[in-house]
């Protein structure tokens, strides 16, 4: 299967045109639970370019009824980011300052877990910047949030397409 790059500047593009509204070609899950896991995949597709269509365990949106949990799900797209062998954007749990715009840091609580996907648009003198909806956001310094534990989520490229 053919890898690709992962394009992280159409990531970027995407992030900073819908931080703050909403594209309509996707269901706003702010009010069921958040949208940041959605905009996050929203904004890896912008950079990917394919989705991976295996039932339950892929990466997909049709629709907001017909999806993967890992388009919505903060711990499902981790799950599916880092242990994808398919089609589609795969990735690697990497420090926070390994991260590159377009990848994602997903804050969690002192247990581990995990409630939140803001997209990476900005790396200066490391400190990192994001980009999030359900508390819409660009450029937001990582810092300003408050979290017990990061982890970032470093998109190494693209298979198939």
């Amino acid at each position: 299967m053919e890898i690709s790059n992962y394009d992280r500047n159409a990531a970027f593009e995407y992030a900073r045109r819908w931080a703050f509204k909403r594209n309509p070609k996707f269901y706003d899950f702010s009010a069921i639970g958040g949208d940041c896991t959605n905009f996050a995949s929203q904004c890896i597709y912008a950079g990917a370019g394919v989705m991976n269509f295996t039932p339950v365990f892929g990466w997909f949106y049709k629709s907001a009824n017909d999806r993967t949990p890992s388009w919505t799900g903060v711990e499902y797209l981790y799950n599916f980011l880092v242990g994808n062998e398919g089609e589609g954007p795969f990735a690697e749990e990497a420090p926070l300052d390994k991260l590159e715009v377009g990848d994602i840091v997903q804050l969690g609580t002192g247990a581990g877990d995990f409630y939140h996907s803001p997209v990476v648009v900005r790396v200066e003198r490391g400190r990192i910047y994001v980009a999030a909806h359900s508390y819409d956001a660009f450029n937001k310094p990582l810092s300003s949030y408050s979290f017990a534990k990061a982890r970032g989520i470093h998109i190494l490229g693209v298979r198939g397409g």
